[in-house]
């Protein structure tokens, strides 16, 4: 019951700083809005056009794979770290989980969601 203790402490110690930080932010903060602090920032850029324009699906295709391959990385280097302490059957989970990653490349190599056009 100690251990569950020590983690109940050092949560509520966490939310207190979170808690204080938070009130001290709203507390010493300026509050002047003005319609120049209610446009859109966009890295210094003035907006050109509206906010709600169609982007091209394939962006969000694009940024998934790698996000999934991304994912793939790590996973393998904790694999690679630890493969000698758990032998063959390591090994062929490894080779499943590559497989089902060649599979998920090939299909979306054949879709053309990797085209950039």
């Amino acid at each position: 019951m100690n251990d569950y203790l020590a983690v109940f402490i050092f949560v509520v110690i966490a939310l207190g700083f979170t808690a204080a930080g938070l009130i001290t932010a709203y507390l010493v903060r300026t509050s002047r809005p003005s319609l120049k602090k209610c446009e859109t920032y966009e890295c210094g850029e003035e907006p050109v056009g509206g906010a709600w324009i169609q982007f091209n699906m394939r962006y969000y295709v694009f940024a998934l794979l790698f996000v999934v391959f991304d994912v793939e990385a790590v996973f393998l280097f904790p694999w690679a770290v630890v493969f000698r302490s758990f032998g063959a059957a390591a090994f062929v989970e490894l080779l499943v989980f590559l497989g089902i990653l060649l599979a998920g490349l090939i299909y979306a190599w054949k879709k053309n969601a990797l085209k950039w056009e």
